[in-house]
């Protein structure tokens, strides 16, 4: 089922690197509506519980200090066809693969720092929402 919402969050490298501006400036021009945004610097257990999908990889603990290495932004967004035209609009995992003009290609260093992520699924979208906001269906 396509629903309207999908979750994002700007990545400690992009935080850091003053992109945050840059990066919801180029979420609003795309037709998105921001309906919940926080800043956050995530622990440890936070970071773990968020992915703990790949907690048997080896990446696993890089991605854990990678992502309480600084604040995040964590967003949900509103838009038609949410997932799928967000998923483009940030572009591949690795920027040195992403299409030009994408957040990913604009402001992304490396398949680790890659600036942002976006969820690949109406229902990760959902999962990931509540994860950070505890009510998204009041936004």
């Amino acid at each position: 089922m396509t629903t309207n919402r999908t979750f994002t969050m700007i990545k400690p490298d992009a935080v850091a690197n003053g992109y945050t501006g840059k990066i919801i400036d180029d979420i609003i021009t795309a037709g998105f509506k921001i309906k919940a945004m926080k800043y956050i610097h995530l622990t440890k257990a936070q970071a773990e519980g968020f992915y703990a999908v790949h907690a048997e990889r080896s990446f696993f603990g890089e991605l854990v200090s990678f992502m309480c290495s600084g604040p995040i932004v964590a967003a949900i967004l509103e838009k038609d066809n949410a997932v799928e035209d967000f998923r483009k609009l940030i572009g591949a995992t690795n920027p040195a693969n992403a299409e030009e003009g994408t957040i990913r290609k604009k402001y992304a260093k490396s398949i680790e720092a890659n600036a942002v992520h976006g969820s690949d699924s109406d229902e990760n979208a959902a999962i990931e929402g509540n994860y950070y906001f505890s009510d998204i269906e009041r936004f």
